[in-house]
Protein backbone atom coordinates (compact mmCIF):
# COMPACT_ATOMS: atom_id res chain seq x y z
CA UNK A 1 0.00 0.00 0.00
CA UNK A 2 1.51 3.74 -1.14
CA UNK A 3 -0.18 6.83 -0.57
CA UNK A 4 -1.23 8.69 -3.85
CA UNK A 5 0.14 11.31 -5.70
CA UNK A 6 -1.70 14.67 -5.97
CA UNK A 7 -2.34 13.68 -9.23
CA UNK A 8 -3.42 10.30 -9.12
CA UNK A 9 -5.52 11.39 -6.16
CA UNK A 10 -7.27 14.37 -8.35
CA UNK A 11 -7.80 11.69 -11.21
CA UNK A 12 -9.16 8.99 -8.60
CA UNK A 13 -11.72 11.86 -7.31
CA UNK A 14 -12.84 12.70 -10.63
CA UNK A 15 -13.72 9.43 -11.68
CA UNK A 16 -15.16 8.78 -8.44
CA UNK A 17 -17.68 11.90 -9.10
CA UNK A 18 -19.79 9.18 -10.99
CA UNK A 19 -19.19 6.06 -8.97
CA UNK A 20 -21.02 4.68 -6.20
CA UNK A 21 -19.46 4.77 -2.45
CA UNK A 22 -18.44 0.94 -3.11
CA UNK A 23 -16.59 1.73 -6.48
CA UNK A 24 -14.68 4.37 -5.11
CA UNK A 25 -13.71 2.32 -1.97
CA UNK A 26 -11.90 -0.29 -4.88
CA UNK A 27 -10.52 2.19 -6.93
CA UNK A 28 -8.69 3.86 -4.30
CA UNK A 29 -7.42 0.82 -3.32
CA UNK A 30 -6.45 -0.65 -6.67
CA UNK A 31 -4.52 2.44 -7.41
CA UNK A 32 -2.88 2.36 -4.18
CA UNK A 33 -2.48 -1.05 -3.50
CA UNK A 34 0.88 -2.81 -4.84
CA UNK A 35 -0.82 -5.90 -5.56
CA UNK A 36 -1.00 -7.06 -9.49
CA UNK A 37 -4.39 -8.14 -9.48
CA UNK A 38 -7.08 -5.70 -8.46
CA UNK A 39 -9.96 -8.58 -8.82
CA UNK A 40 -9.26 -9.53 -4.96
CA UNK A 41 -9.99 -6.38 -4.00
CA UNK A 42 -14.09 -6.75 -4.01
CA UNK A 43 -13.65 -10.08 -2.48
CA UNK A 44 -11.99 -8.77 0.67
CA UNK A 45 -14.36 -8.72 3.40
CA UNK A 46 -15.91 -5.13 4.37
CA UNK A 47 -13.40 -4.68 8.02
CA UNK A 48 -10.79 -5.83 5.76
CA UNK A 49 -11.07 -3.35 3.26
CA UNK A 50 -11.89 -0.77 5.65
CA UNK A 51 -8.39 -1.21 7.17
CA UNK A 52 -6.79 -0.99 4.17
CA UNK A 53 -8.77 2.22 3.79
CA UNK A 54 -7.62 3.84 6.82
CA UNK A 55 -3.74 3.02 6.05
CA UNK A 56 -4.32 4.60 2.83
CA UNK A 57 -5.66 7.67 4.33
CA UNK A 58 -3.46 7.87 7.16
CA UNK A 59 -0.68 7.94 4.17
CA UNK A 60 -2.48 10.88 2.36
CA UNK A 61 -3.49 13.43 4.86
CA UNK A 62 -2.05 11.51 8.17
CA UNK A 63 -2.84 9.95 11.80
CA UNK A 64 -5.84 13.17 12.90
CA UNK A 65 -9.16 12.94 12.02
CA UNK A 66 -11.97 15.39 12.60
CA UNK A 67 -15.74 15.23 12.22
CA UNK A 68 -18.79 17.60 12.91
CA UNK A 69 -21.82 15.75 14.72
CA UNK A 70 -25.06 17.23 15.94
CA UNK A 71 -26.58 15.94 19.57
CA UNK A 72 -29.23 14.60 19.19
CA UNK A 73 -30.76 15.83 22.63
CA UNK A 74 -30.02 19.34 22.25
CA UNK A 75 -28.74 19.80 18.52
CA UNK A 76 -25.31 21.15 19.78
CA UNK A 77 -22.86 20.91 16.84
CA UNK A 78 -19.70 19.30 17.93
CA UNK A 79 -16.44 19.05 16.97
CA UNK A 80 -15.07 15.56 16.97
CA UNK A 81 -10.86 15.02 17.12
CA UNK A 82 -9.58 11.33 16.59
CA UNK A 83 -6.59 9.39 15.18
CA UNK A 84 -6.52 6.74 12.58
CA UNK A 85 -5.68 4.44 15.77
CA UNK A 86 -8.81 5.62 17.72
CA UNK A 87 -10.62 3.72 15.39
CA UNK A 88 -8.62 1.37 13.61
CA UNK A 89 -10.21 -2.25 15.11
CA UNK A 90 -7.59 -5.41 16.16
CA UNK A 91 -6.67 -7.90 13.81
CA UNK A 92 -7.93 -11.24 14.41
CA UNK A 93 -6.60 -13.99 12.65
CA UNK A 94 -7.71 -13.96 9.06
CA UNK A 95 -11.00 -16.46 8.61
CA UNK A 96 -11.11 -19.07 6.32
CA UNK A 97 -13.35 -18.48 2.76
CA UNK A 98 -15.95 -20.58 5.70
CA UNK A 99 -17.47 -20.61 9.17
CA UNK A 100 -19.07 -22.99 10.85
CA UNK A 101 -21.49 -22.60 13.60
CA UNK A 102 -24.05 -24.30 15.47
CA UNK A 103 -26.98 -22.19 17.00
CA UNK A 104 -30.44 -23.32 17.86
CA UNK A 105 -30.01 -27.20 16.22
CA UNK A 106 -28.58 -25.51 12.64
CA UNK A 107 -25.25 -26.18 11.29
CA UNK A 108 -24.69 -23.33 9.45
CA UNK A 109 -21.84 -22.43 6.71
CA UNK A 110 -21.37 -18.78 6.11
CA UNK A 111 -18.71 -16.20 5.29
CA UNK A 112 -18.37 -12.44 5.77
CA UNK A 113 -19.90 -10.05 3.73
CA UNK A 114 -17.86 -8.10 1.12
CA UNK A 115 -18.35 -5.16 -1.42
CA UNK A 116 -19.86 -7.15 -3.88
CA UNK A 117 -22.38 -7.84 -1.06
CA UNK A 118 -22.80 -4.50 -0.08
CA UNK A 119 -23.05 -3.20 -3.86
CA UNK A 120 -25.55 -5.54 -4.79
CA UNK A 121 -27.70 -4.93 -1.64
CA UNK A 122 -27.12 -1.45 -2.00
CA UNK A 123 -29.50 -1.78 -5.64
CA UNK A 124 -31.91 -3.67 -3.59
CA UNK A 125 -35.36 -1.46 -3.88
CA UNK A 126 -36.69 -3.35 -0.90
CA UNK A 127 -34.89 -0.93 1.92
CA UNK A 128 -36.44 -2.49 4.80
CA UNK A 129 -34.97 -6.10 3.79
CA UNK A 130 -31.23 -5.26 3.19
CA UNK A 131 -30.38 -7.03 6.28
CA UNK A 132 -31.70 -9.74 5.57
CA UNK A 133 -30.85 -9.78 1.94
CA UNK A 134 -27.36 -9.27 3.00
CA UNK A 135 -27.50 -12.26 5.32
CA UNK A 136 -28.82 -14.32 2.70
CA UNK A 137 -26.25 -13.66 0.50
CA UNK A 138 -23.42 -14.97 2.99
CA UNK A 139 -24.97 -17.89 4.16
CA UNK A 140 -23.85 -20.59 2.05
CA UNK A 141 -25.68 -23.80 3.45
CA UNK A 142 -27.86 -24.40 6.73
CA UNK A 143 -29.13 -27.85 8.16
CA UNK A 144 -31.05 -28.70 10.81
CA UNK A 145 -31.56 -32.45 11.85
CA UNK A 146 -29.35 -33.16 8.35
CA UNK A 147 -32.55 -31.41 6.40
CA UNK A 148 -31.41 -28.12 4.40
CA UNK A 149 -32.90 -24.96 5.91
CA UNK A 150 -33.52 -22.13 3.28
CA UNK A 151 -31.51 -18.96 4.55
CA UNK A 152 -35.18 -17.23 4.32
CA UNK A 153 -36.41 -19.57 6.58
CA UNK A 154 -33.97 -19.54 9.90
CA UNK A 155 -35.43 -17.73 12.93
CA UNK A 156 -34.35 -14.55 14.29
CA UNK A 157 -32.23 -15.66 17.00
CA UNK A 158 -30.12 -17.69 14.46
CA UNK A 159 -29.49 -14.68 12.39
CA UNK A 160 -28.71 -12.71 15.32
CA UNK A 161 -26.02 -15.09 16.65
CA UNK A 162 -24.17 -15.16 13.05
CA UNK A 163 -24.31 -11.72 12.74
CA UNK A 164 -22.70 -11.53 16.03
CA UNK A 165 -20.18 -13.85 14.82
CA UNK A 166 -19.45 -11.69 11.81
CA UNK A 167 -18.88 -8.62 13.83
CA UNK A 168 -16.46 -10.48 16.28
CA UNK A 169 -14.34 -11.64 13.61
CA UNK A 170 -14.70 -9.15 11.28
CA UNK A 171 -14.43 -5.65 14.11
CA UNK A 172 -13.70 -3.26 11.10
CA UNK A 173 -16.95 -3.64 9.87
CA UNK A 174 -18.53 -1.73 12.54
CA UNK A 175 -16.54 0.54 14.53
CA UNK A 176 -18.58 2.83 16.96
CA UNK A 177 -17.72 6.00 18.50
CA UNK A 178 -18.62 7.20 21.73
CA UNK A 179 -19.85 10.57 21.67
CA UNK A 180 -20.50 13.07 25.08
CA UNK A 181 -22.37 16.43 24.56
CA UNK A 182 -20.21 18.94 26.54
CA UNK A 183 -23.72 21.34 26.65
CA UNK A 184 -26.50 18.89 28.15
CA UNK A 185 -23.97 15.87 29.16
CA UNK A 186 -25.89 13.29 26.57
CA UNK A 187 -24.15 10.30 25.96
CA UNK A 188 -24.43 7.95 22.67
CA UNK A 189 -22.50 5.97 20.07
CA UNK A 190 -22.96 6.62 16.51
CA UNK A 191 -21.01 4.33 13.31
CA UNK A 192 -18.18 5.39 11.61
CA UNK A 193 -18.58 4.86 7.97
CA UNK A 194 -14.98 4.80 6.42
CA UNK A 195 -15.46 5.03 2.67
CA UNK A 196 -18.18 8.19 3.53
CA UNK A 197 -15.19 9.65 5.72
CA UNK A 198 -12.37 9.09 3.68
CA UNK A 199 -14.34 10.41 0.55
CA UNK A 200 -15.61 13.64 2.48
CA UNK A 201 -11.85 14.76 2.80
CA UNK A 202 -11.13 13.79 -0.62
CA UNK A 203 -13.78 15.60 -1.79
CA UNK A 204 -12.57 19.30 0.00
CA UNK A 205 -8.66 18.27 -0.62
CA UNK A 206 -9.83 18.38 -4.62
CA UNK A 207 -11.76 21.74 -4.36
CA UNK A 208 -8.63 23.45 -2.25
CA UNK A 209 -5.99 21.64 -4.59
CA UNK A 210 -8.10 22.73 -7.78
CA UNK A 211 -8.31 26.67 -6.55
CA UNK A 212 -4.77 26.45 -5.99
CA UNK A 213 -4.08 24.95 -9.29
CA UNK A 214 -6.03 27.97 -10.65
CA UNK A 215 -4.33 30.35 -8.57
CA UNK A 216 -0.52 29.33 -9.47
CA UNK A 217 -1.58 28.61 -13.13
CA UNK A 218 -3.30 32.28 -13.17
CA UNK A 219 0.26 33.95 -11.14
CA UNK A 220 2.69 31.83 -13.44
CA UNK A 221 1.32 30.22 -16.31
CA UNK A 222 2.62 26.96 -15.16
CA UNK A 223 0.35 23.86 -16.39
CA UNK A 224 -1.34 21.86 -13.84
CA UNK A 225 0.73 18.33 -14.33
CA UNK A 226 3.35 20.69 -13.15
CA UNK A 227 1.30 22.28 -10.08
CA UNK A 228 0.31 19.35 -8.88
CA UNK A 229 4.14 18.27 -8.76
CA UNK A 230 4.79 20.99 -6.02
CA UNK A 231 5.41 19.39 -2.66
CA UNK A 232 2.80 20.78 -0.47
CA UNK A 233 5.30 23.23 1.31
CA UNK A 234 6.58 24.71 -1.93
CA UNK A 235 3.18 25.15 -3.52
CA UNK A 236 2.03 27.03 -0.26
CA UNK A 237 4.88 29.39 -0.50
CA UNK A 238 4.44 29.90 -4.55
CA UNK A 239 0.55 30.63 -3.09
CA UNK A 240 1.72 33.37 -0.11
CA UNK A 241 4.44 34.89 -2.81
CA UNK A 242 1.23 35.97 -5.09
CA UNK A 243 -1.21 36.98 -1.93
CA UNK A 244 -3.76 33.96 -2.49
Amino acid sequence: MRALSASELLEVWECGLSQTPVQRALELLAVASLETCRDSLPGLSIGRRDARLLTLRERIFGPQMASLVVCPRCGQRLELTFTVDDVRAGSPAEPGPEIAMTISGYELQFRLPNSTDVAAVAESPDSSGKRQLLFERCVLSARRNGEATPPNRLPAEVIDAVAARMAQTDPQADVQLDISCASCGHRWRTGLDVVSFFWSEIDAWAHRILREVHTLASAYGWSERDILALSPWRRQLYLEMVGA
